[in-house]
């Protein structure tokens, strides 16, 4: 569902989609398999995402975000989404990760276009010593990445796929 602002209860987030020149996006399979918010089996793969910080606005956690789990600075802005993406977490989950405290994330996405070689991606170090998120990454279609993401993600990336289509391509 989108909104103009995060809903009351939702962990205010953003989320990045990263094109390279072919219209292919970034996406990244998940280092810690074992936290069941982020992974299910068959659905490890997803977009770089990440908490929007005290004093941040959307666009400058969007791009720390990007450096943090991919090491990538050299992009331009392709878009922002016109309102918040949200979607709930499992009951259970939620306690267990979050201890209740959230419902689920309200996302606000943009898509960028890598202006630098894929050499720049480093997932393996991320930058500011961060803990690596990704154990993997590739280029993907668009319209293929919410199959890859846990199932209670994938209406979120199903609205992300269709607002961003127009920069699938190459």
């Amino acid at each position: 569902m989108i909104s103009d602002r995060p809903p009351d209860g939702y962990r205010p987030c953003v989320g990045l989609a990263l094109f390279n020149a072919d219209g292919l996006v970034f996406v990244g399979r998940r280092a810690n398999k074992s936290l069941r918010e982020h992974v299910a089996p068959g659905h490890e793969w997803q977009m770089p995402q990440g908490g929007i910080d005290s004093g941040e606005t959307p666009l400058q956690a969007a791009t720390r975000e990007l450096q943090e789990e991919t090491n990538v600075t050299s992009v331009s802005l392709l878009a922002e989404s016109p309102g918040w993406l949200a979607y709930d977490l499992p009951v259970e989950i939620g306690q267990q990760a979050w201890k209740g405290r959230w419902r689920g994330q309200a996302q606000k996405w943009f898509a960028f276009r890598l202006t630098g070689p894929d050499s720049e991606i480093d997932i393996a170090t991320p930058a500011g010593g961060h803990k690596a998120e990704f154990d993997a990454w590739r280029w993907e279609r668009l319209e293929r990445t919410p199959a890859l993401i846990i199932p209670f993600k994938q209406g979120v990336y199903r609205e992300v796929a269709a607002l961003f289509s127009p920069f699938a391509a190459a």
